[in-house]
């Protein structure tokens, strides 16, 4: 990875009794979620990404342009970032129309060109029959729409969203999520995600970073990162990024090849070389110390124990290695027992259900 191609974080940040330390360097491209707990540091990192807090020392960079460097005294004020920043609560303006308040995002631009974007940017969030409204009349969902669209018109060169479902009910979760799977699919820039949602990060970010009390503990591939780290409050699981190889139309399967092997899910949309994401709860793993003939579990790989580690008096984790990946699963104290699992048996793996999430073409 180039570091024109990176987005680079390196720095230290002390606000009264909290502090915040977070390095990492990942590829500038898609959505990057900013993943952990309320209170972890996410909004601060975030902030001090935009410029709205100045780390005590470090540096920041995003390709071959120095946001903060500590060492060399640069600071670059937030109107030089090119950040298109998305609060929580959307931040519109009360008294203008949505028309409007879209229209304060390009306020310095002009021409053909800026009407074309504008459009095809309403198009793309399905917000044209809001435009002659005003924000109050608007849903939670509807005004996010509308404060990612007015950032994009700013021509940002980075796209911070910080928390936009949080103050959103389910449902309209549900309404807004496609829009933001589109905005990535078609938007072409990078984009820092920021959530203590774990299905939101699981169905857009291809990459992550973890934050936990103030720390980034973790960053990377989105799959490699969340199937080796559980967060607090979260059931572990495993996560595996794959290609869809055929639909089996017949019997309703679509199967997807990953690093551990073949799987056969629900049959999906996605066309066959598309990508996948499967996820894997660990209660929904089984173990069996031979194979087992007649059985109607279709998704099984071998793999063997690394780490046997207790949760509470009645259970316990299994940190299993398959070839090409790992994989978690969570069994009673009394099964392993009756098993004599240790680290380093080998065994049968036998996954009852999968979780399936569509990914941008590579």
């Amino acid at each position: 990875m180039t570091s024109a191609s990176a987005i680079t974080v390196d720095i230290r940040l002390r606000r009264g009794d909290f502090r915040l330390e977070a390095r990492f360097a990942l590829p500038a491209t898609g959505v990057i979620g900013i993943l952990g707990p309320s209170g972890s540091g996410k909004t601060s990192l975030l902030s001090a990404i935009a410029g709205i807090l100045s780390p005590d020392e470090g540096a920041i960079a995003v390709g071959e342009t120095v946001f903060f460097d500590s060492g060399s005294k640069l600071d670059l004020p937030m109107e030089e970032r090119g950040c298109g920043f998305v609060f929580q609560d959307a931040k519109l303006f009360p008294h203008l129309s949505i028309s409007r308040n879209l229209d304060y995002g390009f306020a310095r631009r002009r021409g053909r060109a800026v009407s074309q974007e504008r459009a095809q940017i309403v198009e793309m969030l399905g917000i044209g029959h809001l435009l002659e409204r005003r924000p109050t009349t608007l849903s939670g969902g509807e005004r996010q729409r509308v404060a990612i669209g007015r950032a994009l018109l700013s021509q940002p060169r980075l796209l911070l969203l910080d928390e936009p479902l949080s103050a959103v009910d389910r449902d309209r979760k549900g309404e807004i999520l496609p829009y933001l799977e589109r905005l990535r699919d078609v938007a072409g820039l990078p984009i820092l995600y920021v959530s203590h949602a774990l299905d939101e990060v699981l169905r857009l970010a291809g990459q992550v970073v973890l934050v936990e009390e103030g720390r980034c503990v973790a960053a990377g591939a989105t799959a490699a990162v969340l199937s080796a780290h559980s967060l607090a409050g979260e059931r572990p699981i495993s996560v595996f990024d794959g290609r869809v190889s055929s639909h089996e139309t017949g019997i309703g399967l679509t199967l997807v090849e990953t690093t551990i092997g073949t799987f056969r899910v629900p049959i999906t949309e996605t066309p066959v070389g598309g990508l996948l994401r499967l996820v894997i709860d660990a209660r929904d793993v089984a173990l069996a110390t031979g194979e087992i003939p007649g059985l109607s579990i279709r998704n099984r790989f071998r793999a063997a124990i690394e780490r046997i580690e207790p949760i509470d008096r009645s259970q316990v984790q299994l940190s299993l290695r398959a070839k090409g990946g790992e994989v978690t699963a969570i069994l009673t104290r009394d099964a392993v027992a009756d098993l004599k699992l240790t680290a380093g048996v080998e065994l049968w793996c036998l996954v009852k259900s999968v979780a399936v999430d569509r990914l941008p073409g590579l």
